[in-house]
């Protein structure tokens, strides 16, 4: 059974629709990456299938329930966000924003628990931040920032993490970092993890099931060895490319074509020789 499903979808900006009757599956327990052209619309879907934002028409199922029809808190306590670009108060260190991530556990009868300060404290160690937990979050570098903000909703609980574009900003270092750490998630806790993407090669390393939006719906989704082809890149970026194999990771390759500086064989080859 599929963990999150959306029926018939459209979400529009005033009378622009931006997805129309889309049909959505996010398998459980893999890592889903949302792909697609700038303003295609995969973060507006991502923060529908949130309940950030009330689609037209079309539901939105959470293990078979209607998440328009659940209060707030229990959402919460099943599925968290992350939304893109995230701001701490200023001064707030990482353990107070980590402890955020309980807030959906706390009623008036139910307060700070033993529990609640274990979970705190398992978010800590996952991110590796356990050393840094006193740092203002405002002191920290950006790999670390988004560090904090994951631990936060790990601390939440939940068996899904909605993520829009966790590694936005960052150098390709910690991009490598950030995604590493939710494939650990993954693989360790069988986390069910949905995120949005811009570069296409990383979607291809980290995911175990694509889904490349296009023309306000699904232009393609499944294995990216399955659906990441020249066409696939044509059609939905409008970008000539070729598809090559990752020497590292044997998944799909994407090469653009270009007027960038060409290497000749001598030069590219040389080395070898």
């Amino acid at each position: 059974m599929s963990i999150l499903e959306a029926k018939g979808l459209t979400i529009s900006y005033g009378d622009n629709p931006i997805i129309d009757n889309l049909n959505l599956t996010i398998p459980k327990g893999k890592i889903t990456v949302l792909i697609g052209s700038n303003g295609c619309g995969k973060s507006t879907l991502l923060r529908t299938i949130a309940r950030l934002m009330k689609p037209r028409t079309g539901s939105v199922l959470l293990d078979g329930d209607e998440i328009a029809k659940l209060p707030t808190k229990e959402i919460s306590r099943r599925m968290s966000i992350l939304p893109q670009g995230p701001v701490a108060p200023e001064g707030l260190t990482i353990r107070q924003l980590v402890r955020q991530g309980r807030y959906p556990h706390q009623s008036w009868l139910k307060q700070w628990s033993r529990e609640d300060e274990r979970m705190v404290q398992l978010a800590l160690q996952s991110t590796q931040l356990s050393e840094l937990a006193d740092r203002p979050v405002d002191a920290l570098s950006g790999g670390q920032r988004q560090r904090a903000w994951i631990a936060m909703t790990l601390a939440q609980g939940t068996e899904l993490l909605l993520l829009d574009e966790p590694t936005t900003y960052l150098d390709m270092s910690h991009q490598i970092d950030i995604l590493d750490l939710l494939f650990e998630l993954n693989e360790k806790e069988h986390r069910t993890i949905v995120m949005v993407l811009h570069d296409l090669n990383l979607a291809c390393r980290y995911a175990h099931h694509v889904v490349a939006v296009h023309n306000k719906s699904i232009y393609a989704q499944g294995r990216p060895e399955d659906i990441v082809t020249r066409e696939m890149v044509q059609t939905v970026f409008q970008m000539d490319c070729e598809i090559a194999v990752d020497p590292l990771f044997g998944t799909p390759l994407c090469i653009p074509y270009g007027r960038g500086r060409k290497i000749h064989d001598e030069q590219r080859y040389g080395h070898l020789a």
